[in-house]
């Protein structure tokens, strides 16, 4: 039963992964972000960012790694945004 979890884990990390990687590069080659809402994207990175911890905690590496590149994916847009958010009103 303990390995029917872990491939659920890793199926889960590689979903949140595909879920993820297509907005970050999106983002990144066009650098829009007007449709893209600041707070939601704080919260989700915060959230990753505690799995990351939960992941690293309780030796569930799925957990870890996934959550590791959707918080580094969210970093980055959420950068973007700042820097597009500053941009508009100058």
């Amino acid at each position: 039963m303990e390995s029917f979890g872990i491939i659920i884990g890793y199926a889960a990390a590689i979903c949140m992964i595909l879920g993820y990687l297509p907005q970050a590069i999106s983002t990144i080659r066009t650098r829009e972000t007007d449709g893209i809402a600041l707070p939601t994207f704080l919260m989700m990175g915060l959230g990753s960012l505690f799995f990351v911890i939960q992941g690293i905690v309780q030796h569930i590496w799925s957990l870890a790694i996934a959550n590791t590149i959707t918080l580094i994916c969210s970093a980055i847009i959420f950068g973007i945004k700042i820097h597009n958010d500053r941009k508009k009103h100058k």
